[in-house]
């Protein structure tokens, strides 16, 4: 059925219950696994005129990163399972995460991706819009998307 499946993760709670998802998902189907942070470095501000040091901003999001992926390493291996990690960049400041997230989908040859949902209505949802609403617009794979249980 899946053979390469990729998961995005961040610090969230609702992403950790999603890499428990992947990681049982893949173990079962003696898949391969993935997991995925992207580095959004869209918010960024750009420009001479800034007076941020955004080299420092953006090594810090970064260093958060590597952190999120080095939890979901251990998680992976407390469960039994090797999987392969990557940290990568939005490349330009427009740039959507969801749209990293696909490319790299396709370029690595997954077969599903799988994500946390926050589950976001309303006036926050449209503040903060949806990386996983965004996925499954542009993804050609289908995607499965794990919300955060109730009470949790």
């Amino acid at each position: 059925m899946y053979t390469k499946i990729l998961v995005a993760v961040d610090e969230s709670d609702t992403s950790r219950h999603a890499l428990r998802q992947a990681v049982e998902l893949a173990g079962r189907l003696s898949a391969t696994l993935r997991m995925i942070h992207v580095v959004d470095m869209s918010w960024l501000p750009i420009g001479p005129e800034v007076a941020i040091d955004t080299g420092a901003l953006s090594a810090a999001r970064r260093g958060v990163g590597e952190k999120a992926l080095a939890l979901a390493r251990d998680a992976a291996r407390e469960a039994g399972f090797e999987a392969e990690a990557g940290l990568i960049e939005t490349e330009t400041p427009i740039q959507h995460v969801a749209e990293v997230l696909a490319r790299e989908a396709a370029r690595w040859g997954a077969d599903l991706v799988v994500m946390g949902t926050h589950g976001r209505r309303g006036f926050q949802h449209l503040m903060l819009g949806s990386v996983a609403e965004k996925m499954v617009r542009l993804s050609s794979l289908p995607v499965l998307l794990v919300p955060l249980p109730k009470g949790q």
